[in-house]
């Protein structure tokens, strides 16, 4: 097992931590000489160690399948990292911010004036038959007039080593307590490494996060009442809602634990009475936040929560009504967008996107589908999406159908050749497809990127799939300092 890089091929692919004839790329040249100097058996107690330390930690994700219900799973974790040179960092951390304070300035205005659309830069129709456009957030303007607040946009990168967005997703982005697990992980096992390298820290995020939403407060006092809002226990981000909520020092609540009063203010119910909240993280989705206004058989959200919310008494993060812009046709605008609203060229592409929506790109991704991937406008996971090359014509047939029925909820992509890591399968060390989900807190005053993100893995040989609930796993991610002392 002992690695040797030699004889690791990843050809045809551009690899995150080699380039031709296993030469390390020269962020990752003292990790790669560190492991090639371990032995099998140190290999393995590596292995052995970060396995142990996941377990008691109880770092874990829930998979739900038809037979057996919802499953929770150790955490599935690689102990190679994927290394990313600080200077490739910073300009991908630029388009990141622009992305999101343009996405922001489309939400706001969407529920405003819609200048985008009156413009003809955006379609009326498309806004029309928007599932997550809420028609109950018009004309509210949310502190600083920011939506998304808390945004994890994914990054791939091609065979040429270009960086891309595939997607962004602003309703509620889950995975930022698997990074920074991730990290500990890697400080338990590998210390000395921390010690000898100038790794950037992600570890500040929860104060950060902490931050962003204490700045959203109505109430200017010094130690605002900020509650994570989870739909319960067998929602399979749990783990990541009360680590955050324990990280932040707030409280972790659902539905029923809070209530609105007359004063169009939030109160959390306590022992010692009732408490006013000033700040939600909410993990609930829109629908289910406030039977009074959305889905009135819900369990989980809270009578009133949108007049109070309405009111300025109390911030929602994200706030109802941002995943307009969570919707995989939208995305297909976003250079537009971000060249409307801050007159500047995207500083990070867009995967190139065929609209099924309009006829002509409809007609290409209908001619050439078994060469494309084509993904649902709403869907996440990884579901209801085909892989063209990988499809049956059964399948390809099914979609064709699909696209004609309801264009509107379909794109069309060329299946990109995304990078690859070494990574440990069994005894052997394998190139492994993967992607990277960064995470930016937006408050009125501030952007902030974590420093990497989180590196999402195909386990499975040949696949594009990282999700976790479809066998994909996941690396640290380490932003090195390459710019000297």
């Amino acid at each position: 097992m002992t690695i040797r890089w030699g004889s690791y091929k990843a050809r045809g692919y551009y690899d995150e931590l080699l380039r031709v004839a296993g030469k390390p790329r020269p962020a990752a040249a003292a990790l790669c000489q560190y492991l090639r100097n371990l032995t099998d058996k140190e290999i393995e107690s590596y292995k052995a160690a970060a396995d142990m330390a996941i377990h008691i930690m109880g770092v874990t994700f829930t998979v739900y399948t038809d037979e057996e219900g919802s499953i929770d799973r150790a955490w599935p974790f690689d102990i190679i990292p994927r290394i990313i040179p600080k200077s490739e960092w910073v300009k991908i951390e630029t388009g990141l911010k622009q992305r999101v304070v343009a996405l922001n300035r489309f939400i706001d205005d969407l529920y405003h004036d819609q200048k985008i659309v009156k413009d003809g830069v955006f379609p009326a129709a498309l806004l029309k038959n928007s599932v997550n456009f809420r028609k109950q957030c018009i004309g509210i303007d949310p502190p600083g007039r920011i939506w998304a607040h808390i945004c994890g946009s994914d990054l791939v990168r091609d065979k040429e080593g270009t960086v891309y967005v595939l997607e962004d997703n602003l309703r509620v982005p889950s995975g930022v307590s698997y990074m920074l697990e991730n990290r500990q992980v890697m400080k338990r096992v590998f210390s000395d490494l921390f010690e000898n390298q100038k790794i950037l820290p992600v570890d500040d995020y929860p104060s950060q996060l902490y931050d962003m939403l204490a700045a959203l407060s109505p109430r200017k006092i010094e130690k605002p009442e900020i509650v994570v809002l989870t739909p319960g226990i067998y929602n399979s981000a749990y783990f990541e809602h009360s680590y955050l909520a324990q990280q932040m020092g707030a409280e972790l609540v659902e539905g029923r634990d809070l209530m609105v009063d007359k004063d169009d203010c939030v109160y959390m119910r306590t022992v010692d009475g009732l408490s006013r909240v000033d700040v939600i993280y909410r993990r609930v989705d829109d629908m289910f936040l406030d039977p009074e206004v959305f889905n009135p058989d819900s369990a989980l959200g809270v009578s009133g929560l949108m007049r109070a919310w309405k009111a300025g008494n109390v911030a929602l993060a994200n706030a109802p009504g941002s995943g307009v812009a969570d919707d995989k046709v939208v995305y297909s605008y976003v250079p537009e967008i971000i060249r409307y609203y801050l007159n500047e060229e995207p500083a990070i592409a867009n995967v190139p996107t065929y609209k099924c929506v309009t006829k002509e790109d409809r007609d290409y991704v209908l001619e050439h589908i078994a060469e494309m991937v084509v993904k649902p406008a709403n869907e996440s996971g990884g579901y209801g999406m085909l892989i063209g090359p990988q499809a049956t014509q059964k399948e390809l047939e099914h979609f064709r159908k699909l696209i004609t029925k309801d264009a509107r909820n379909y794109i069309g992509q060329p299946l990109l050749t995304l990078s690859t890591a070494p990574t440990l399968v069994g005894t052997r060390v394998e190139p492994r497809h993967l992607d990277l989900r960064p995470f930016i807190l937006t408050s009125p005053d501030s952007v902030h990127v974590t420093t990497g993100g989180l590196t999402r893995v195909a386990l499975r040989k040949g696949s594009t799939i990282v999700n976790s609930s479809q066998g994909g796993g996941s690396k640290d991610t380490w932003v090195v300092d390459d710019e000297g002392p």
